[in-house]
């Protein structure tokens, strides 16, 4: 479980294509604050995206798997050397809980349609999957390459958000362009209830 307060940034070092059917790609992110205890089998969110480390080869990297499936439904699959990634590690049992319940089950993809910039901040709107904006709602939460954000509005396959200039800073949402794809998860909280106004309403 996560909080959608990103720790750092981090830097895609290597993306090692599979070896066999069960592991698509291998990523090595370099992470010095998210490694500095981090153990084989821990969770670390990159860029919205729970993965499960596999090795610890020193100087602040760390390798996960990442397999077909979350390839095709996270924008992870764009990865290159050098590109920098939103990283969280776990909520710690006791942990500040800074943001809002986020599993790391990305939803599906955006695009960044427009950002404004403000005297401060940014205005940003990012496209949406119709099928999606059903659970997103106006001054709700909702994670965006692993930063938990307030929605400004919402639309019929877009909504907006404001990046102070914390965000602006200490995320890579600071830099992203129009056109640029993002990791979408929604609030989970809204699609249990969905799925228990449907299971109610069946008996």
């Amino acid at each position: 479980m996560f909080t959608g307060i990103v720790e750092e940034i981090g830097t895609v070092v290597a993306v090692v294509p599979g070896d066999d059917d069960q592991v698509d790609a291998r990523l090595h992110v370099r992470g010095p604050l998210v490694t500095s205890d981090a153990r084989h089998g821990d969770s670390i969110a990159v860029s919205g995206v729970c993965l499960t480390v596999v090795e610890l080869p020193g100087d602040g990297v760390f390798v996960v798997d990442v397999m077909p499936e979350t390839l095709r439904r996270t924008a992870l699959g764009g990865l290159t050397p050098g590109d920098r990634v939103n990283l969280e590690r776990a909520l710690p049992v006791g942990g500040r809980y800074g943001g809002h319940v986020v599993q790391g089950h990305v939803d599906g993809v955006g695009t960044i349609a427009s950002r404004a910039a403000g005297p401060r901040w940014d205005d940003v709107q990012v496209t949406l999957d119709p099928a999606l904006a059903r659970y997103v709602a106006e001054k709700g939460s909702i994670t965006v390459q692993g930063v938990s954000l307030t929605v400004t509005h919402v639309g019929d396959d877009v909504f907006g958000v404001s990046l102070i200039p914390t965000t602006l800073s200490a995320t890579t949402l600071g830099t992203l362009a129009v056109g640029d794809p993002v990791n979408l998860e929604v609030d989970v909280l809204a699609k249990y209830t969905e799925r228990l106004l449907a299971t109610a309403g069946a008996r």
